[in-house]
């Protein structure tokens, strides 16, 4: 394979990756949110959401009202965590939130971390809009089953160095 093949086909990967990473940032901008599509890591939503569905969120709304399901950070979890709000209320123009998995049992309040009772609009990263079913199952074979990641890296070797000849 001559150089201009490779370096035609290395700008074909960077167009792709490139063109990705500008679609993300881009819904960023649209849905105020610095992450417009995640992915359901367990089943603590069920039967609402099932583990791999992947959510679109937005984050351009002034208050959320009980029933809407949100997607929040805490400093005591690296993953952002999707759960429904339960209870709401108001102290001197802000907006305080409790949430709750529908699968499970007690509520977030042990999740939020030490000395907080609720969740503020500055938690959320979003408000679910809108879901695909199990499209992001993929994303959880990836992350969790190292045997899956080495496959799918093994076959992108195989298929470039096939594609070489």
């Amino acid at each position: 394979m001559n150089l201009r093949t490779q370096v035609a086909q290395f700008l074909a990967l960077a167009y792709v990756f490139s063109g990705a990473y500008m679609t993300w940032k881009t819904l960023g901008v649209v849905a105020n949110t610095h992450s417009p599509i995640v992915v359901v890591l367990t089943g603590s939503m069920e039967p609402a959401f099932q583990r791999g569905d992947v959510l679109f969120l937005w984050n351009r709304q002034k208050s959320n009202s009980v029933g809407d399901v949100v997607v929040y950070e805490t400093s005591t979890k690296d993953i952002p965590i999707v759960h429904r709000v339960v209870r709401e209320h108001h102290n001197q123009d802000k907006q305080y939130l409790l949430t709750k998995g529908d699968n499970n049992a007690v509520d977030d309040l042990s999740l939020y971390g030490r000395k907080k009772s609720y969740l503020t609009q500055s938690d959320l990263v979003g408000t679910v809009k809108g879901y695909l079913p199990k499209v992001g199952y993929v994303t959880i074979l990836l992350t969790e089953n190292q045997y899956f990641r080495f496959g799918v890296f093994g076959l992108m070797a195989l298929s470039a160095l096939l594609q070489s000849e």
